[in-house]
C-alpha cells in the first residue's frame, strides 16, 4: 500500500489534501485542523460558492471543488477529481435519504469507486465512518455504512477509517439537539436505550483526522491497525449523557421519562419518514448497545486525554 508522501505534492512540499463533506459539521472541523496543521486543503462540497458562512474563518483563502457525491459512483468519476492531491479525507454520510442521494450510493458505491481510485493512484484514503456498525442491524443506515467499510478494505488502497462515538460541538444538528432537550424539566429517552456513548467534541475529531491525513503510516502505526475508533474518556448512558450536559447550564434536576421500546421504535420510524428531529431507526438500534471504543485511539492521536463532554 502507498504511504503519504508517494504521491502528488504541492509545489512548497506541503500535503494537499481533499475533504470531502468539508463544509459539514465534521468537515469544517477537519478543515480548520489541517490548516493549522500547515496542509493545504481542497474544500470539496455540493454548493462550493455558498459556505463562506460555515467555513473556519482560516479556511476562507482554501481553494474549492464542487463534488456531489452521490453522482460519483463509477471510478473513473474520482481520476481527475483526486489527480493533484495527496490524501483525500471523506467526511460525508447522510443520515436520511433524499432523491439520488440514498444509502447504497453515498455509503458504499461512491466510497467504493474512490477507494479503487486512490488505490490506482496511490493516495491515501481516510473515511469517516462510526462506531457500532458490526452488531446485527436492520436500518439501511447501518448497513450501508458497513457495507462501505467492507468495499474500502477490499481495494487495497492505501485507506484509514475513523469511527467516532457520539459527537458534540457547534454546528452539528444532532449535537444542538441534544443540548436543547438537555435544557428541558421533563426528557423521554427509550427504555431499551441501555447503551453508553463515549462522547467526543468536534473540534478534537478533526485534530484527529487532521492527524490521519498528514502522518506517516509509521507514526500512525499503519501496520498494527488502520481502524480507529475513537470516543471520549468516560463512557455514559444516553441519561446520564444529557444530564450531564445539563448541568452546564443549571443545577436545577429534570426528570427522564423512560418510553417502551416498542413506542420507541415506531416515533423512530415516523421521524424518518417526516425528516423531522435527528432520531431515526438506525439511532434507536445504536442505543440499545454500548457506543464505546474498545480500544480507544483518540488519546493516541492527539498526544493528550481527551475532554469529557459536558463538564
Amino acid at each position: 500500500m502507498a504511504q503519504i508522501g508517494e504521491g502528488t505534492q504541492s509545489q512548497n512540499g506541503r500535503s494537499r489534501v481533499l475533504v470531502l463533506g468539508g463544509a459539514g459539521f465534521i468537515g469544517r472541523h477537519a478543515v480548520a485542523a489541517l490548516v493549522a496543521a500547515g496542509a493545504e486543503v481542497i474544500v470539496g462540497s455540493r454548493h462550493p460558492q455558498r459556505i463562506d458562512h460555515r467555513l473556519p474563518h482560516s479556511a476562507s483563502g482554501c481553494a474549492r471543488r464542487e463534488v456531489r457525491f452521490e453522482e460519483h459512483t463509477d471510478v473513473a468519476h474520482w481520476q481527475t477529481l483526486i489527480a493533484d492531491v495527496d490524501v483525500v479525507l471523506n467526511c460525508v454520510g447522510i443520515l436520511r435519504q433524499r432523491g439520488r442521494a440514498t444509502y447504497q450510493r453515498v455509503h458504499l458505491l461512491a466510497p467504493t469507486a474512490l477507494a479503487v481510485a486512490c488505490q490506482s493512484q496511490r493516495k491515501r484514503l481516510v473515511h469517516v465512518s462510526a462506531l457500532g456498525l458490526n452488531a446485527p442491524a436492520r436500518s439501511r443506515f447501518l448497513t450501508s455504512k458497513l457495507a462501505g467499510e467492507q468495499a474500502i478494505r477490499a481495494s487495497g488502497a492505501d485507506w484509514v477509517i475513523a469511527r467516532p462515538s457520539l459527537l458534540d460541538g457547534r454546528g452539528g444538528y444532532g449535537a444542538w439537539w441534544l443540548r436543547a432537550v438537555s435544557r428541558l424539566p421533563i426528557f423521554a429517552v427509550p427504555a431499551d436505550a441501555q447503551g453508553r456513548v463515549a462522547a467526543l467534541d468536534v473540534s478534537e475529531l478533526g485534530e484527529a483526522l487532521a492527524n490521519l491525513c498528514v502522518r506517516s503510516a509509521d507514526a500512525l502505526h499503519l501496520g498494527r491497525s488502520r481502524e480507529f475508533d475513537l470516543g471520549g474518556p468516560q463512557p455514559l448512558s444516553l441519561p446520564e449523557y444529557i444530564l450531564a450536559l445539563r448541568r452546564t447550564y443549571t443545577s436545577r434536576p429534570a426528570l427522564c421519562i423512560r418510553v417502551p421500546g416498542l413506542i420507541a421504535r415506531a416515533v423512530a420510524h415516523a421521524c424518518d419518514l417526516l425528516h423531522a428531529t435527528p432520531f431515526s431507526f438506525g439511532h434507536w438500534e445504536l442505543l440499545r448497545r454500548d457506543n464505546v471504543p474498545v480500544h480507544n485511539r483518540l488519546p493516541e492521536l492527539l498526544g493528550r486525554t481527551p475532554r469529557q463532554v459536558g463538564l
